[in-house]
């Protein structure tokens, strides 16, 4: 079934949208988001990055090979800021700072954290508590390998709470989904600036009274990270 996605940002050379958790990027046994964007919109759009189908959040689309290029161009040299928000209910070996390594591949099209730094995947972040046996994550990744993200949580011992690929998948299944959300971009297009923050909606961690005071405090990630 086609979804409706909300529009964040329509710009003349893109759009911004809302991908919802559970849309696959690529179309697979349904169509997938880009097929359904261009149906919604009416008009061909080119990908520039990607999220994983159980992640949610801000999915920036080109509408010209020429706009998907120059973008591609600034997520290759590391010129758009990207922010995640993700909730854990396993404690973390450290709260805040830095995840580095090669990430390998493991079993099933899983990756795992290397010891190595050869080209390294590289991730910082921010923590704090919510309820209890919960804590959200601010995340900042600065490269943007698969799985970039589920893996260094992992790597902390803090997989995301309802991940099967990733975390405990007995407790897994009892959540409404995986708790990964893209969060807020910031970036500069043509000599204009932006930025954008759209919050995660519609399950329940994500609409814990914590979760939302939390929030009050994230509403610009980037000036959050040094």
């Amino acid at each position: 079934m086609t979804k409706t996605f909300e529009c964040i940002c329509d710009h003349q050379d893109f759009v911004i949208l809302n991908k919802p958790a559970g849309v696959s990027f690529h179309s697979e046994d349904e169509a997938g988001f880009v097929v359904q964007a261009q149906a919604q919109l009416g008009y061909e759009l080119f990908s520039v990055h990607r999220l994983d189908k159980v992640t949610s959040g801000l999915l920036i689309l080109a509408k010209s090979s020429a706009a998907a290029n120059t973008l591609s161009q600034c997520f290759n040299e590391r010129r758009i800021e990207k922010f995640y928000l993700a909730i854990s209910n396993r404690k973390p070996k450290k709260k805040q700072g830095w995840i580095k390594g090669d990430m390998g591949t493991a079993r099933r099209g899983s990756y795992k954290l290397l010891h190595t730094h050869d080209n390294p995947a590289i991730t910082q972040f921010i923590s704090m508590g919510l309820r209890e046996k919960e804590r959200l994550f601010l995340i900042k990744p600065h490269t943007g390998k698969t799985h970039q993200i589920r893996v260094a949580l992992k790597s902390l011992g803090s997989p995301i709470a309802g991940d099967m690929r990733y975390g405990a998948a007995e407790e897994a299944k009892c959540e409404e989904r995986t708790y990964l959300h893209a969060y807020a971009l910031r970036f500069s297009y043509e000599d204009e600036h932006y930025s954008f923050v759209f919050p995660p909606v519609g399950s329940e961690r994500f609409e814990s009274a914590e979760f939302k005071e939390a929030l009050v405090r994230w509403q610009k990630p980037w000036e959050l990270f040094s």
